[in-house]
């Protein structure tokens, strides 16, 4: 098994390291080895994810077409820019 060893680890590091070890109720050493498998993709199983999966398909038609209605401002051109 190899050894790792991270020196000089930021204080605002550290501190997210312990609020997630024990949101997790693991050790400090399996949180991190578990959060180096999460963003690399490693293990059986597992792929990268940014999370969002979990939020695919949760909107109600109603919804999306408010979200489109507020956003529509985003797609329009401003001639005015462009000349």
């Amino acid at each position: 098994m190899q050894h790792l060893t991270v020196r000089k680890i930021p204080a605002d590091l550290a501190k997210a390291l312990e609020v997630e070890k024990h949101r997790r109720r693991l050790s400090l050493n399996q949180t991190v080895i578990e959060l180096l498998r999460q963003s690399l993709g490693v293990g059986v199983g597992r792929k990268r994810s940014n999370g969002l999966a979990r939020l695919a398909g949760t909107w109600t038609r109603e919804e999306h077409e408010q979200f489109e209605a507020a956003v529509a401002v985003t797609e329009e051109i401003d001639e005015e820019l462009w000349h």
